[in-house]
């Protein structure tokens, strides 16, 4: 059965035209937008309706499961009504909901609608969303989880025409009470640790994160690599069953420097990543970590330009150094990267002084990126010669 919440409620008394919704974990914001959509989308004819979210297996892990669990619930799905071609539900009075990703660009700056939801907004760029705005005639709906400030808080929320509001899991009554229970256990844990504080923070009351002692302090996002920018090298960390290959290319860019994250993927075999070094067309030299000399050594005979990194006893600090003591720009399709540079933060000793050595985690892109510039660095010629 399907349950009225006090988030639907709260969503519901949105009169603004753009209504930005920040929450916590579980705290029903999607679950409340799409019951709002569908019920206007039936009462309105030929309503155009479109969700965007970052990626298409994202939506289907998300919002689309969601629509068709919500319409069945309801007893107003009907198949024949649904194109799984074009991710598109048309209701009988012409009216329709539309799911794509970000990542079609004839999408973004095609067709214009009368209504529009951002899902997760914090995963899309700005850019992205300035191209659909300027093509919404009507309501524009955008949620997220407030990791960190973002384009939402700085763009949109404030302005005349934009509700604000804050949902957490306790706006949600239809959550199970083992998962309200799971939400919760986090509270207790963040009197010791850093990481649970700003989790309890971010998906526990729906406020924006504050990490106490993150390592890397001062980037800039940016949308995409400019034309100008000049390549200098790649970095690569090895993954394992559990953790990620990454590959981070390092640019020179005016005073500064890009990173620009490439591949992020688990359960990687080394003739995989070497099928992708040669699907994403990269030919530079990669500083990969010189732990695994058999993983560098299998990739040389492949052909790849791979170089093992310098490291030494203090090298994770030294890279973090030179990446603070540099401009720093990260491009906005480095998703997995900016999420780790806005949670790796130092260790705390046990009167809660932070102390020099950082938190193992969090830091799979940010291994790659460090072997990029800390290698570069000590020497810019490096690679300039390189002999298979």
């Amino acid at each position: 059965m399907f349950q009225t919440t006090t988030a639907i409620r709260k969503l519901h008394a949105l009169k603004n035209r753009k209504k930005v919704i920040q929450g916590g974990t579980s705290a029903g914001k999607t679950f409340g937008i799409l019951p709002i959509l569908i019920d206007r989308c039936i009462r309105t004819p030929m309503l155009e309706t479109s969700v965007v979210s970052e990626s298409i297996p994202h939506l289907r892990r998300g919002c689309i499961r969601d629509f068709l669990k919500i319409m069945l619930l309801t007893n107003r799905f009907k198949d024949s009504q649904w194109n799984r071609s074009s991710l598109t539900y048309t209701f009988t009075n012409g009216s329709y909901i539309e799911f794509f990703s970000v990542e079609q660009p004839d999408k973004l700056r095609g067709a214009r609608r009368n209504v529009l939801y951002v899902n997760e907004a914090n995963n899309v760029p700005f850019e992205a969303y300035q191209q659909l705005s300027i093509r919404t005639s009507g309501d524009i709906w955008i949620d997220f989880n407030p990791t960190a400030n973002f384009w939402a808080h700085k763009e949109v929320a404030g302005n005349d025409d934009a509700d604000f509001i804050t949902l957490t899991y306790l706006d949600n009554e239809a959550l199970p009470d083992t998962i309200v229970k799971d939400i919760e256990r986090a509270r207790d844990k963040a009197k010791d640790s850093t990481y649970w504080s700003n989790w309890w923070q971010v998906y526990g009351l729906g406020q924006i994160g504050s990490l106490d002692g993150v390592c890397i302090t001062d980037w800039k996002e940016i949308n995409q690599l400019p034309t100008e920018a000049r390549l200098l090298c790649y970095g690569m960390d090895f993954g394992y069953s559990n953790d990620p290959t990454t590959l981070i290319g390092l640019y020179k860019f005016n005073d500064g420097y890009i990173f620009d994250e490439i591949i992020y993927q688990k359960k990687l075999l080394n003739i995989d990543i070497s099928n992708l070094l040669t699907t994403n067309n990269i030919e530079g030299v990669i500083y990969a970590d010189s732990a695994e000399p058999k993983s560098i050594a299998e990739l040389r005979t492949y052909r790849h330009k791979v170089l093992p990194c310098t490291k030494g006893k203090d090298s994770i600090v030294y890279g973090i150094n030179l990446i603070n003591q540099n401009k720093i720009f990260v491009t906005s399709r480095s998703k997995n990267l900016i999420k780790e540079l806005q949670s790796y933060t130092w260790m705390k000793d046990r009167e809660g002084n932070t102390i020099n050595k950082p938190i193992d985690a969090f830091n799979h892109c940010i291994d790659a990126a460090r072997y990029a510039i800390s290698s570069q660095l000590k020497n810019p010629n490096a690679g300039k010669y390189f002999v298979r």
